[in-house]
């Protein structure tokens, strides 16, 4: 593996920005805390963002322009989950992340179960330490604590989503099992040999290196370890000569923070290269499911399971986005949403878009399942 350069941490800067721009918000939920936001703060994670994007087009874009996205990683994932966290939890819920449907199957039971089958697959049990590599606002790690009783660490580096999965482990009752803490995952301060079990779901794809982010899982699992992973890849179908096949990757990775998507095959090489054995590796994606896992993307209400379904995708639908986009613009124009809101919801929107042609085109997977396990020999 070629080295990669690491961001220098500074959790005192990071604390510092947190409690400027979010204030409070972490008590409300939804455009309520969309509108809690110090405006200069978030202008200037917008900029910091946006920087990365701005006039930087599939067609224009150059190897040195993924290059300077790389060196800033760390940064560039953090701003954008201080940007898009609440629009997040507004639009899909408290885990971040998709899942295949089952016929009649209720969104959030899909998606409950999306992260039951890891656990499954990788054989967690009541009392292991196991590690949740960008947690988000624990979503998955509370579920995933409910079902198989193990004790869960939550690692993270915004500081909002800390501070938002605390708040809900408490009020669930699980701060005896879960606690979440700030980190970077590519320099995990983690001793070695900490954990029984790692897991991460679409959360490894902001790595600057995938290789990079699963060598620090290597080191931090116990030998005989199991890590399980749901992988954001393009497939190897995907060809970055062809314009139409970079537009579609650019988007995904301009609206949901990604300096970096490989394709399949470089996933598999970096898994290895890290030193697992890997077990078993699928595709969920390629499954022949009665609903495919974009359809809460796509807007077609007949697939929905449940009324429940119909009025939380109506949300993610083009017409859910374009009054959402409308009602935002309303709010930055009054001076109750902070400049840059409805930026950052249009750049998720084009995200959706792309990431409906990436599954109809089978150019991209957000569910490449890999299980392996640290040599119980090392």
């Amino acid at each position: 593996m070629a080295p990669i350069a690491l961001e220098a941490e500074d959790h005192n800067r990071d604390a510092a920005f947190h409690k400027a721009l979010h204030g409070k918000s972490a008590d409300t939920k939804g455009f309520r805390s969309m509108m809690n936001k110090d405006h200069d703060a978030h202008k200037l994670a917008s900029e910091e963002y946006f920087k990365h994007w701005d006039n930087k087009s599939a067609g224009t874009e150059t190897e040195e322009v993924r290059e300077a996205r790389k060196a800033e990683y760390a940064s560039l994932t953090r701003h954008y989950y201080n940007l898009a966290t609440d629009i997040y939890e507004y639009g899909w819920g408290g885990s971040f992340h998709f899942c295949r449907f089952a016929y009649g199957e209720p969104f959030y039971q899909a998606i409950a179960r999306h992260e039951h089958y890891l656990a499954h697959m990788m054989g967690l049990r009541d009392g292991m330490k196991v590690l949740d590599v960008g947690c988000g606002v624990g979503g998955p790690a509370r579920e995933i604590a409910k079902f198989s009783g193990v004790n869960i660490v939550g690692l993270n580096n915004n500081d909002y989503q800390i501070e938002r999965a605390t708040k809900y482990a408490a009020k669930e009752g699980l701060s005896h099992q879960l606690s979440f803490t700030k980190g970077d995952f590519m320099q995990m301060s983690f001793p070695a040999n900490s954990f029984d079990a790692v897991y991460a779901i679409e959360a490894t794809v902001h790595a600057p290196s995938l290789e990079g982010v699963y060598s620090q899982i290597f080191r931090v699992l116990k030998p005989g370890g199991v890590f399980g992973v749901y992988e954001w890849l393009m497939t190897d179908r995907y060809d970055n000569e062809n314009p139409h096949h970079r537009e579609i990757r650019l988007g995904i990775e301009q609206g949901d923070g990604i300096s970096n998507m490989v394709r399949v095959s470089e996933g598999l090489k970096a898994i290895q290269a890290a030193g697992f054995e890997l077990e078993m590796h699928e595709d969920l994606a390629d499954r022949s499911d009665p609903r495919p896992w974009y359809y809460p993307l796509d807007g077609d209400m007949s697939m929905a399971g449940s009324l429940g379904d119909i009025l939380t995708i109506a949300r993610m639908t083009r017409i859910g986005r374009f009054v959402a986009h409308n009602a935002i613009g309303v709010l930055e124009k009054i001076g109750l949403a902070p400049r840059g809101t409805r930026k950052t919801a249009d750049s998720l929107g084009v995200a959706a878009d792309c990431l409906v042609a990436g599954g109809k085109e089978k150019l991209f997977t957000p569910m490449y399942l890999m299980v392996a396990r640290k040599p119980a020999s090392f």
